[in-house]
C-alpha cells in the first residue's frame, strides 16, 4: 500500500492565461485520521472555470488562494479510514478536497453520493454545482414563459447544456451558443435545442438574430466579452440576463476594440427595463437544493435531460486540462479521473 499522496499546488500567479509552470505536482505523507476525521481517497476532480479567478491575488466572493496553497476543488472521494461513527469506508461522498490524491475531512461540506442513483461523476456536472447553477439561474431567476425565447452561451458546457434543457421543459425555445460545427451539432442534434450558432462563425451576430426572429427574453450570461454585445441588441422589453460567469475575461485576454461599452449597455437596462442578476449558487442551496436534485435526477432517469462529460486521466494531467477547459478545448464537463 502506497504511503505517499500527491497534491497539486499553485507555484505562481498567472499573468494573463495560466501556464503551466503555475502549478507543482508534490508528494506528501498520506496522513492519518484522528478522532472525529476520515481519510479520504479521491477518485475524480472537477475543472471549473472559477478555479482561475481563485489564483489572482484579489477581493472576490472567496478567498483566493495564497501560493503553495493546494488547488481548490471538488472531488468525487472514497473514505478510506473513518474515526466518525456516521461515515464508514467504503463510503463515495462530494468533498471540497482540492487537486489532491488523499486528504483529510471532519465531514463538514461533504455530501454521500448513491452509485444506484446516478453515476458519481454527475456530483461534478449536472447533478453537482455546475447543474444547480444552471438550475437556479434559470428558475429563479430568468423565470421563463411558455413560448419565450432563451439564449444560453456555451450551451455544450455543464452548465449552459441544462439551462436549455430546462428551458425547454418550461415550454420555451432553447437557442445555444457554442464553439465550432461539433459543438453545435451536439447541442442541436443530441440536447435538442431549437437552434446552435457558433460564435466563431464571422457572420454570428447575423445568425444569432436569424435564430431569435422574436428577440431574446432571457439570456443566461457565464461568457461575456464579444457574445454579450451581440446579446444586448436583442434583448426584448423586460428580459431577464442571470449572471453566473464570464469565462471571457478570467485571464484578462478578452479582445476588445478599446471602446467602453459600459454607456450603451446601461442605457439599454434603463431604456428596455432589463433585469441582470449576478449569483453564487450556494446562496441558494439550503432552500432549493433538494428540488434540484429530485428534478434534474429525475429527468436524467427518464431520458428528459441529458449531459455529456470529458474524462483525462491522471492528477498530473489536470493543469493541462484546466488550460484547455478555459480555452474550450473540452467538450463536455470537465473531470480528472484520479484513481480507479
Amino acid at each position: 500500500m502506497t504511503t505517499m499522496a500527491r497534491q497539486i499546488v499553485l507555484a505562481a500567479r498567472p499573468h494573463g492565461k495560466p501556464k503551466l509552470t503555475d502549478f507543482r505536482l508534490e508528494e506528501v505523507t498520506i496522513p492519518a485520521p484522528n478522532p472525529g476525521q476520515i481519510l479520504l481517497g479521491v477518485q475524480y476532480l472537477s475543472l471549473d472555470p472559477y478555479m482561475r479567478g481563485r489564483m489572482d491575488d484579489q477581493k472576490s466572493y472567496a478567498k483566493p488562494l495564497q501560493l503553495g496553497d493546494v488547488m481548490t476543488g471538488e472531488t468525487v472521494a472514497r473514505v478510506i479510514a473513518s474515526k466518525r461513527p456516521d461515515y464508514k469506508e467504503g463510503d463515495v461522498v462530494l468533498a471540497p478536497t482540492g487537486w489532491r490524491t488523499h486528504a483529510l475531512s471532519e465531514s463538514a461540506g461533504l455530501r454521500k453520493l448513491d452509485p444506484k442513483f446516478a453515476p458519481v461523476t454527475t456530483g461534478l456536472g449536472v447533478l453537482g454545482m455546475p447543474g444547480f447553477t444552471a438550475y437556479v439561474g434559470l428558475h429563479l431567476i430568468g423565470k421563463p414563459q411558455a413560448g419565450e425565447t432563451v439564449v444560453v452561451a456555451a450551451s455544450s458546457g455543464p452548465v449552459g447544456s441544462l439551462v436549455g434543457q430546462l428551458a425547454k421543459l418550461a415550454g420555451a425555445r432553447a437557442v445555444g451558443i457554442a464553439g465550432g460545427p461539433e459543438k453545435c451539432a451536439f447541442v442541436k442534434n443530441e440536447l435538442r435545442f431549437e437552434a446552435a450558432i457558433d460564435h466563431r462563425s464571422p457572420e454570428f451576430p447575423a445568425q444569432l438574430a436569424a435564430a431569435c426572429p422574436k428577440g431574446i427574453d432571457v439570456y443566461f450570461e457565464n461568457v461575456g466579452g464579444a457574445i454579450w454585445q451581440a446579446v444586448l441588441p436583442l434583448l426584448n422589453d423586460l428580459a431577464r440576463v442571470p449572471v453566473c460567469g464570464l469565462i471571457a475575461q478570467y485571464s484578462g485576454t478578452s479582445r476588445g476594440d478599446g471602446t467602453d461599452h459600459l454607456p450603451a449597455t446601461m442605457r439599454q437596462i434603463l431604456s428596455r427595463s432589463l433585469t441582470l442578476r449576478g449569483f453564487i449558487y450556494y446562496d441558494f442551496a439550503e432552500k432549493h437544493y433538494a428540488d434540484f436534485l429530485r428534478e434534474v435526477g429525475a429527468g436524467i432517469a427518464d431520458g428528459s435531460i441529458r449531459y455529456r462529460e470529458d474524462i483525462v486521466d491522471g492528477l498530473e494531467k489536470a493543469p493541462e486540462a484546466f488550460i484547455g477547459m478555459l480555452e474550450g478545448r473540452n467538450f463536455g464537463k470537465a473531470i480528472v479521473r484520479v484513481a480507479a
